[in-house]
């Protein structure tokens, strides 16, 4: 199975070694082309290195083509696998900072409220550029497979203006299943799901079991958990509301749907700070920062570490792959 796939935004250590290694777990994508290409030249070459060492140690002679100049990395591709943050992490603080020191409480900020539309302003233009070359030099027909945010916004532009097919991809709705799953206390390949929305507003809205519907045993399920009934304020409070859980996590949907920030002297109600996910404020953008020192300063560190396996047992739930 010979075609191309190219990673734009691939000195992204964490995106790109996990999709990548999704991708190699598949035997029949062993003979697949690969393209790597950054706007940095360091991070793109950490990156490529470690993956590169991957592939040696599992046996697999594809060489990684590595550059700076997208349309080389695009030519040909059959997809386009998008991990770009445009602005990096400088945009990233401002998108934070900024509406912060007017009261505007964000955990992520990259979807909705004044991070995400800052953020859109700036990955919107810059993937239709993207859609530009890839309808210039790609293959015919190429996807574009989209991780970066906002989501919804940057890929129906995508669809709408670029012209270019392209599918958003989110693995919010992967672990909801795995928490409904532990909550009800039945084996996650045991239940069938149906998801609706858009991202992120996507909704568990059928849960079955051998054909009988759990979601009415859901909120009493959730309020029993020690664990999540701390850690899911919010998400557990729209289920009570209005019937269905949300595939996102306290911390996003508590910025998704706004009144539960809207008030500093409440948010605490709301949110768990045993994880910045549960909704920290500015906690993504904590992380983001030190991770950044991490991948600058541990690179040595990582290179000890045993390769990436790719007879499937380091292979994740990432739509990507599949």
């Amino acid at each position: 199975m010979k075609f191309k796939i190219a990673f734009i935004g691939a000195g992204s250590l964490i995106f790109t070694r996990t999709l990548f290694t999704d991708i190699m777990s598949v035997p029949e994508f062993r003979d697949i082309d690969i393209a790597f290409t950054d706007i940095s030249e360091d991070n793109l070459k950490k990156v490529t290195d470690l993956c590169q060492r991957d592939l040696e140690a599992n046996g697999i002679a594809t060489k990684i083509q590595s550059t700076l100049d997208r349309r080389e990395a695009f030519q040909d591709a059959r997809y386009i696998i998008n991990c770009v943050r445009i602005g990096g992490l400088e945009g990233f603080e401002t998108d934070i900072e900024i509406p912060l020191k007017y009261g505007v409480d964000q955990c992520v900020g990259d979807t909705l409220c004044i991070g995400g539309i800052m953020y859109g302003q700036r990955v919107i233009a810059a993937m239709l550029d993207f859609c530009k070359d890839i309808r210039e030099v790609a293959a015919p027909g190429a996807v574009m497979l989209n991780y970066s945010n906002p989501n919804a916004m940057a890929t129906w532009a995508c669809n709408k203006y670029g012209k270019v097919k392209t599918i958003g991809l989110c693995h919010g709705e992967i672990h909801g299943e795995q928490q409904i799953a532990e909550v009800l206390g039945i084996p996650r390949d045991e239940l069938d799901f149906v998801c609706a929305g858009i991202n992120h507003q996507t909704w568990y809205i059928s849960i079955s079991h051998h054909g009988e519907s759990m979601l009415q045993k859901l909120l009493p399920a959730f309020e029993a958990h020690e664990t999540y009934r701390e850690e899911e304020k919010v998400r557990i409070d729209i289920l009570k509301r209005f019937g269905y859980y949300s595939t996102e996590s306290n911390g996003h949907l508590s910025e998704y749907v706004a009144w539960y920030r809207k008030r500093p002297d409440e948010i605490k109600d709301w949110i768990d700070l045993s994880r910045w996910i549960h909704g920290e404020t500015g906690g993504y953008l904590r992380v983001t920062r030190e991770e950044r020192r991490w991948f600058e300063n541990d690179k040595p560190k990582i290179l000890p570490e045993p390769p990436k396996k790719y007879d499937g047992s380091d292979r994740g739930l990432e739509h990507g792959s599949y």
